[in-house]
């Protein structure tokens, strides 16, 4: 899931160091700023840190029954 609100501050921080020049343009620049930021971070396929961390727990949990397994399964092929 995307944050937006880091989206948001990303936009404002480019907004911020345009040139003065381009300051009457600075609305629709950051428009165009926040479409290429958040259509970037689509595409790069991110997580948030809660669906990480999930992902981690459940990785562990897996893991733990995997080791019990394989333990089994070398009690039963040894005999």
């Amino acid at each position: 899931m995307i944050d937006l609100k880091l989206i948001d501050e990303l936009t404002r921080k480019l907004g911020d160091v345009l040139p003065p020049g381009v300051a009457q343009a600075k609305g629709e620049l950051e428009s165009q700023f926040r479409s290429v930021l958040t259509g970037a971070f689509e595409r790069m396929n991110l997580v948030g840190r809660e669906e990480y961390e999930k992902k981690c727990v459940m990785l562990e949990e897996t893991r733990a029954k995997l080791d019990v397994l394989e333990k089994r399964l070398d009690d039963l092929t040894a005999g």
